[in-house]
C-alpha cells in the first residue's frame, strides 16, 4: 500500500508539472482570457454585494507605447532586461527593510507578478510563494522577455475591476493606449504599487511627484532604446 500510494502521488504531481509546462508554453503564443486576480476581483465584488465589471481588451506588443513599456519598467523593475526572473539584491534589501519593523517592501520582478497574477491567489504565504517561484522560472525559461512584459501590460491591475493597458487608458484618460503620451505612460507606472487607491486620471501631488521621478528614470535607462535589449 505505501509504495502504492507512493506511485500514484508521483504520477499525479508529473501530471501537475506537464499540464503547467504545457499550460505557459501555449500562453507563449495565445494571449491568456483572463487572470486569477481577475476572478479574485470578481468574487470578492460579489461577495460583497458590489458586483463589478471587469474591463479588459488585449493589445498585441506592436500596439503598445514605448513609453508605456519605458516607463512600467523604471517603475518596477529596473534591471528586468538582465535577470532571470528573480533580483537578488532587491530581495535583501527587502528582507533588510522588513527586519527593521515598519511596512512591509516587496521585491516582486515583473516574471514574478506575470506568475502570481495570471496563474495564483493573493496574499502572503509560503506555499504561494513556492509556487509563485515554480511558475516564474517557467516563464523565463519559455517566454522571451518581450511575450512577459506584453503579458504584464495586458494583465496588470490599473483601478477597480480594470485591467491591462488599453482598459487603463480608456478609464483614466479616454483614449486607447496606442496614443498614450509619455507623462500618461508615467501616471500609469506610477500608480502600479496601489491601483485601486491611487489614480492615474486624478493624481494627486505623491503620485505626480512619482511620476516624476519615473520620468527621469526612463531617460536615464536610455528611453525605448533599452527595448532593443529584451
Amino acid at each position: 500500500m505505501p509504495r502504492r500510494l507512493l506511485r500514484r502521488i508521483t504520477q499525479l504531481l508529473l501530471c501537475c508539472l506537464a499540464a503547467n509546462l504545457l499550460l505557459v508554453l501555449l500562453l507563449r503564443w495565445v494571449p491568456p482570457p483572463g487572470s486569477m486576480l481577475m476572478i479574485e476581483r470578481k468574487l470578492e465584488s460579489w461577495i460583497d454585494g458590489d458586483p463589478i465589471d471587469l474591463q479588459r481588451d488585449w493589445r498585441p506588443w506592436q500596439e503598445l507605447p514605448d513609453d508605456l513599456k519605458v516607463a512600467v519598467i523604471a517603475a518596477e523593475d529596473q534591471k528586468f532586461a538582465e535577470h532571470w526572473g528573480f533580483d537578488l539584491t532587491a530581495i535583501r534589501a527587502a528582507l533588510a527593510h522588513n527586519e527593521r519593523g515598519g511596512n512591509l517592501r516587496g521585491a516582486s520582478t515583473l516574471s514574478q507578478q506575470v506568475a502570481k497574477n495570471l496563474f495564483l491567489w493573493s496574499g502572503r504565504s509560503w506555499l504561494r510563494k513556492g509556487l509563485e517561484a515554480w511558475f516564474t522560472l517557467l516563464i523565463e525559461t519559455l517566454w522571451p522577455k518581450q511575450r512577459i512584459l506584453e503579458v504584464y501590460l495586458n494583465s496588470v491591475e490599473w483601478g477597480n475591476g480594470v485591467f491591462g493597458a488599453e482598459a487603463a487608458a480608456r478609464h483614466h484618460f479616454g483614449k486607447g493606449a496606442p496614443y498614450l503620451s509619455r507623462q500618461q505612460s508615467s501616471l500609469l507606472a506610477a500608480v502600479l504599487p496601489n491601483p485601486r487607491v491611487w489614480s492615474a486620471g486624478r493624481p494627486s501631488a505623491y503620485v505626480s511627484r512619482r511620476a516624476n521621478w519615473i520620468r527621469q528614470q526612463m531617460w536615464q535607462l536610455g528611453g525605448s532604446h533599452y527595448l532593443r535589449r529584451l
